[in-house]
């Protein structure tokens, strides 16, 4: 049954998994985190290894080695059954999996071990795992333009993300919030962003901690007529968040969003239907004024 599940979830995202296999970032992830598992088994690399198997083949596992890979697939399994997205799986296997190599690596041979923690610092520092750049509509604040944007209209409602490029929560949460906006946004009813780590001093007005121990990024809060009504994760007396799953049914319930977007769009209506009731005709000798630009963005690619 497990085994039927896999397979549904693998072409279920196999359209997105071909988008991005091919990048720099999960090549070289794929590369890491086999790295052990292509030592030990090319013929041409594995002859001059140590092992303790008792027929002497340095080419096979030993019982050691099939101990500490299957404790990594069990720490995997329990870690991905609160994964959402396949960014999520994937991160997930690729951390543990570098885990292991380093173990094992430093267990076959300590010059081995210093060389794979060296590559996997190299790593971390020089390739970062990309962004999502997908359509979305979206408002990016900056410090400057949250409060305003946030009280120009008190008949907008607002469900804005505080994030950090450094965490991986929140890139993984990138597709899906992504999503819906593209479902839910309409005149009463936006979607917004702000880079937390970046504007500091916003986040703290917001009482929205950057700091990873306080594991509160990603961060949604919902705003009417410019004040928070409510944001999840909750933070308990320790300022730490509260356990909450950022899928797309859970924000989807615990924002009511379908109820949010019935009544923006009544809103619409009644405003439609006023402005017919009301025309507004230009004086003699006056230019029409052009058209306002939205006041959405999408993410400069």
């Amino acid at each position: 049954m497990g085994l039927i599940t896999g397979v549904i979830a693998f072409f279920y995202h196999l359209p997105q998994i071909y988008k991005w296999i091919f990048k720099p970032y999960y090549i070289l992830s794929v590369l890491m985190s086999s790295a052990f598992l292509i030592i030990r088994k090319c013929p041409g690399l594995c002859v001059n290894l140590n092992t303790e198997r008792e027929d002497g083949n340095p080419c096979d596992f030993d019982w050691r080695e099939v101990e500490i890979l299957m404790f990594l697939s069990a720490i995997v399994m329990m870690k991905n059954r609160r994964a959402i997205t396949l960014e999520q799986h994937a991160g997930n296997l690729f951390m543990f999996s570098k885990v292991a190599n380093v173990i094992l690596f430093f267990r076959l041979d300590i010059r081995l071990g210093i060389l794979y923690s060296a590559l996997c610092t190299a790593f971390v520092m020089t390739c970062k795992q990309p962004l999502y750049m997908g359509p979305e509509y979206i408002k990016y604040f900056s410090d400057k333009t949250i409060d305003e944007e946030l009280n120009h209209d008190s008949r907008v409602t607002w469900i804005v993300e505080f994030y950090a490029n450094w965490s991986s929560e929140c890139q993984s949460f990138a597709s899906i919030f992504a999503d819906l906006s593209l479902k839910y946004n309409c005149t009463g009813l936006r979607f917004g962003k702000i880079d937390a780590g970046r504007y500091d001093e916003v986040a703290k007005r917001y009482n929205v901690s950057t700091s990873p121990l306080a594991r509160q990024l990603p961060s949604l809060v919902l705003f009417q007529s410019g004040r928070e009504v409510m944001r999840r994760p909750m933070v308990d007396n320790k300022r730490r968040a509260v356990s909450w799953t950022f899928s797309e049914e859970n924000v989807i319930r615990e924002f009511n969003l379908n109820e949010l977007y019935e009544a923006s769009k009544k809103m619409k209506k009644g405003r439609s239907e006023k402005e017919e009731q009301k025309p507004c005709q230009p004086a003699e000798g006056s230019e029409e004024p052009e058209p306002q630009t939205p006041a959405e963005s999408k993410k400069d690619k």
